[in-house]
């Protein structure tokens, strides 16, 4: 069976925001370089993202080559391109279409992400606030990683509040990935 991934920014005190990570100041584009990096390192262990309707639109707005309306930097074109050639599988019940290389995702949760799990292939990687919540209660993330930012946002929303049960996790890999940013990665303990 191929894992589920979760990659999320963070701050300290745990903001998801991501209008708030990295802030503005002088070491915003050295931060931003490395998130990139780090992200397009992360989703290329898989060959299948899964989005909830809010990230996959936010995705599509900022990645999707073939409708871009403005030029990002030069060093974002790595994720760009990675991102844009995936297979997407979006949760919603209230899109009536997907297109850029996705398809719908209805139905119970839990037995259509099993049935996700189940085809060939290297991993599934999702990121997002409210879809992952719905799957860490389901049991069904394999691997977190939490890409820890140096700061202090001093507003929400924050990682996985409301979740109903302690999820126990185990520590497999800590990577210093540039401007102070430290990305952790674990299993959950079953």
């Amino acid at each position: 069976m191929r894992p589920l991934l979760y990659s999320i920014n963070v701050t300290l005190d745990g903001c998801v925001d991501h209008n708030a990570i990295p802030p503005d100041g002088p070491r915003q584009e050295e931060a931003l370089r490395a998130i990139h990096r780090n992200a397009t390192q992360s989703i290329a262990r898989a060959d299948a993202l899964l989005f909830g309707r809010v990230t996959y639109q936010m995705m599509e707005g900022a990645w999707r080559l073939a409708t871009r309306t403005s030029t990002p930097p030069e060093w974002t074109e790595p994720f760009a391109r990675t991102i844009d050639a995936m297979q997407k599988h979006v949760v919603s019940s209230t899109l009536d279409r997907v297109d850029w290389n996705a398809e719908l995702v209805r139905g119970d949760l839990a037995e259509a992400v099993l049935k996700l799990k189940q085809q060939p292939g290297k991993a599934l990687f999702t990121g997002g606030v409210k879809l992952p919540m719905a799957l860490a209660e389901l049991g069904l993330i394999d691997e977190y990683e939490f890409v820890l930012q140096p700061g202090i946002a001093g507003h929400g929303p924050t990682l996985f509040a409301g979740l109903s049960r302690y999820v126990e996790l185990t520590p497999i890999d800590r990577r210093e990935i540039g401007a102070g940013i430290v990305a952790l990665r674990y299993t959950p303990r079953r």
